[in-house]
């Protein structure tokens, strides 16, 4: 150990942000379990770095006792007076007890220190980058493809892309680039673990931050969004300010922002509507492209609502497999049942039958007159 080597650890510290403090303490452990092993001894040992030049000392210490129970580890307060008459019991005698031979050891343990401690470092870098980033998307190139999974690089680090979070349809190839969502971020004992997502609802939601500049400065507010990958997405866009409207915003001229994003999610198709405040006009809202006759919601206060369409409407309004319906239910955070005009035409006229049969038989009831014996 010399000043070549103390230059290297402050070189360390700028380069890699690692406290030179914190290394030196590490590498003065190690040397530590290093010496007990090397020369086969369980003495109480402490190593001393010089700061300054890199001068490397091993100290015996031994603990001042008033019986000495471990020759090891222990000395006797009489002889510890020998040394130096002011020692007390409790007290500690440091004799320097570095081999010669320490040298050779030492620079092998220290670089073993290093190379670790710069490896953990770059873990916790990487980790708190990413932590931070959560929810953000990133542009990555597919470095490898293991079963179903994808390794994407992303900066510094592979995230890793499930087969559960890729979208159904989608094909991918090594060396592929694709705009990923960082889902979430783990600390693993392989180093931190970046999950990623193209399938994720938050993807669109950034894709549109990213495109349309009045989402980006908060002129225009994504207040529901909800996602079926690969297939659709409905997503309920709000402005406070009157004379901005929010899905044109969204849509751009001829349609070329909303087309942009649809382009990067290979054909996906997105509806864009108003969010409103009033519930039946949210339900309405978000049951486009169907036509809505009449929204009935639920007297308990419970978020569910009633819904009736066009006969002719339908089948629109459910969507193929109910997904229309799902998506809105999801986007709208409310439960709806959607009945067509015939339906419900037919469940009213049957309810008022049924009230005015029981009014009915009420009124046909006989009286009973009670008739008390004489």
């Amino acid at each position: 150990m010399n000043k070549e080597f103390i230059q290297a650890i402050d070189d360390l510290e700028k380069e890699k942000q690692i406290s030179k403090d914190v290394l030196i303490e590490a590498i003065e452990s190690a040397l530590v379990s290093a010496y007990k092993k090397n020369y086969g001894t369980s003495q109480n040992v402490r190593v001393n770095i010089n700061r300054e030049t890199g001068d490397i000392d091993v100290f015996m210490r031994m603990d001042i006792v008033e019986e000495v129970e471990d020759d090891l580890t222990q000395i006797s307060l009489e002889e510890a007076r020998e040394i130096d008459s002011r020692y007390e019991v409790g007290d500690a005698v440091e004799y320097q007890v570095t081999p010669r031979d320490f040298g050779r050891i030492a620079a092998q343990t220290a670089k073993q220190v290093v190379v670790q401690r710069i490896r953990e470092a770059e873990r916790g870098m990487i980790f708190d980058n990413f932590v931070t980033r959560q929810g953000e998307i990133m542009t990555g190139q597919v470095q490898r493809i293991s079963n179903d999974t994808l390794f994407v690089s992303i900066g510094r680090t592979e995230g890793i892309l499930a087969a559960t979070e890729q979208v159904p349809g989608e094909k991918y190839r090594v060396n592929d680039r694709l705009k990923v969502y960082i889902m979430d971020v783990k600390k693993t004992t392989k180093g931190p673990q970046v999950f990623l997502s193209r399938s994720h609802p938050g993807l669109v939601k950034r894709l549109f931050e990213l495109e349309v500049p009045e989402i980006e400065d908060g002129t225009v507010e994504i207040r529901g969004i909800a996602r079926e990958a690969g297939s659709r997405t409905k997503m309920a866009v709000y402005s406070e300010q009157k004379n901005v409207d929010p899905v044109g915003a969204c849509v751009g001229t001829r349609g070329a922002r909303v087309q942009a994003i649809v382009d990067e999610l290979h054909g996906e198709k997105i509806d864009i509507i108003n969010w409103s405040e009033d519930p039946k006009e949210l339900i309405a809202n978000v049951l486009s492209p169907a036509k809505v006759e009449q929204v009935i919601t639920a007297p308990d206060g419970e978020k569910s609502a009633t819904v009736v369409v066009p006969d002719y409407q339908l089948s629109l309004a459910i969507g193929k497999e109910g997904q229309n319906v799902r998506l809105a239910a999801k986007v709208s955070g409310w439960k709806i049942d959607i009945k067509s005009h015939s339906q419900y035409e037919a469940a009213r006229k049957a309810a008022e039958a049924a009230a005015s049969g029981e009014e009915a038989s009420e009124a046909e009831e006989p009286e009973i007159v009670e008739i008390e014996e004489e």
